[in-house]
């Protein structure tokens, strides 16, 4: 089953995963954000084993290569292609916090142990 299974990618993007480790030292409430937009838990993403789950693939931006990247430079187009982020907010030592940007990694597969589930930070 691939990670986009059920999920429309776009051209030029990639479904890079759904999970997103929770900083070491997080503590709820978290409100986190894809791409600015504030993610509703239960219906986006749940919490397991010190990560953020999403309920769908995180996509990014496939890599350009150097015809295109020429062709964008010397401005005969540009790239609109789909590239997500994925920010939290959260508590570390009684301080509110944002992390940006943070890595999404790709799932288990069923032939393999999820070596996420049950680890916390």
């Amino acid at each position: 089953m691939s990670a986009a299974e059920g999920h429309q990618v776009p051209e030029g993007s990639v479904a890079v995963g759904r999970r997103v480790k929770i900083p070491r030292g997080a503590e709820p409430p978290f409100t986190v954000f894809i791409n600015g937009v504030e993610q509703t838990e239960g219906r986006d993403y749940r919490i397991a084993g010190g990560e953020i789950v999403f309920e769908r693939p995180i996509l990014k931006e496939e890599k350009v290569g150097f015809g295109r990247w020429l062709a964008m430079f010397i401005g005969l187009f540009g790239t609109y292609r789909k590239h997500e982020t994925v920010n939290l907010q959260f508590t570390r030592a009684g301080k509110v916090e944002l992390a940006s940007d943070l890595s999404i990694h790709a799932e288990a597969r069923p032939d393999q142990p999820d070596l996420h589930e049950g680890r916390s930070h």
